[in-house]
């Protein structure tokens, strides 16, 4: 019997239906249905259900022995372990990623930091750092109001390809519109470049 496929959309924009970053991960989403039928879907909008951010209240609930915390501890752990559980069980893990100053949304970090736990999703070795989170396959999608790609300021591009590399998932493909910010024309194209590099990559 032909396993079923788990995918995971993780949105990150501040802006909901408006966005163009969901607009492209959805878009990627449908295509991968498509290609994967039966597919069972996770999304998490972060935009919509921001993740508290790792603070020290959380640092304090996670090093805690899970049998010593205090019941508000173990909700706060629990938030990240749902996080955690849903990015063990995806194949696939989609997502839509703007560009904020230079950056990632901070709820994009936030998530970040909770699906990064040492002895879960990686741990560190006599021979360095292993990522536990192996064989899945990643799909970003960028958008950006500027231009960055391949130049100093894309901080996204390495970062997102670093952190994955060190959770294990090295199988990392990046998307990009490009230009949003700089009128309608510009954006159109690049909206529609975008999803062309879509198309032509799941098409192969």
């Amino acid at each position: 019997m032909k396993a079923i496929m788990n995918i995971l959309q993780i949105n990150s924009s501040a802006r909901s239906a408006a966005s163009h970053s969901t607009g492209l991960s959805t878009f990627l989403v449908e295509r991968l249905l498509l290609q994967h039928p039966p597919a069972t879907l996770t999304v998490r909008d972060l935009g919509a259900t921001p993740h508290p951010m790792l603070d020290e209240t959380a640092l304090q609930a996670l090093f805690a022995p899970a049998a010593q915390r205090t019941p508000e501890q173990s909700a706060r752990v629990a938030l990240d372990d749902a996080l955690i559980a849903e990015i063990q069980a995806a194949d696939i893990v989609v997502l839509g990623v703007p560009m904020y100053n230079f950056g990632v949304p901070a709820q994009l970090k936030n998530w970040i930091d909770a699906i990064a736990r040492v002895q879960v999703t990686f741990r560190y070795t006599d021979q360095g750092p292993q990522g536990l989170l192996q064989g899945k396959k990643v799909y970003v999608a960028f958008t950006r109001g500027g231009i960055y790609r391949d130049t100093p300021n894309d901080t996204q591009t390495p970062y997102l390809k670093a952190f994955f590399g060190f959770l294990g998932m090295t199988d990392v493909a990046f998307f990009y519109a490009e230009g949003l910010a700089m009128g309608p024309e510009a954006e159109s194209k690049a909206l529609a470049s975008a999803h062309a590099q879509i198309a032509e990559t799941l098409a192969a």
